[in-house]
C-alpha cells in the first residue's frame, strides 16, 4: 500500500450498482486495490505525476477506472488528510 486510505466508503449509487452486478462489484474492489498500490488507472499523465507527488504529502489522490464494455467510469478519491477514501461516479462529485 502506497498510502493509508482512512475509512473506505462508497456513494449510494456505487453501493446499489455493486448489489445489482457481481462483476461491477469485483471491478470496484480491484480498482480500489490498484488505487492503493499506486496504479491510478485511466488518468492524464499530469494527474498521475500529481498523484505520485501527493503520496507522501497531504494532498488529495484521484484515480479513474473504466468498467470494461459498459461506458461506466468510477473515481476513487483519497482525501488529503488521509481520513477517507471514497468510490463514486464522476457525476456525483
Amino acid at each position: 500500500m502506497k498510502f493509508k486510505p482512512g475509512q473506505i466508503v462508497t456513494t449510494r449509487a456505487i453501493h446499489e450498482r455493486r448489489i445489482e452486478n457481481v462483476e461491477f462489484s469485483r471491478f470496484v474492489q480491484l480498482s480500489l486495490s490498484r488505487h492503493l498500490e499506486g496504479d491510478y488507472g485511466d488518468i492524464l499523465d499530469d494527474d498521475r505525476v500529481a498523484n505520485v507527488n501527493a503520496e507522501d504529502k497531504e494532498e488529495r489522490i484521484l484515480s479513474a477506472f473504466d468498467f470494461p464494455g459498459s461506458g461506466e467510469r468510477i473515481w476513487i478519491i483519497t482525501e488529503a488528510d488521509r481520513s477517507s477514501t471514497t468510490v463514486l461516479f464522476p457525476d456525483e462529485y
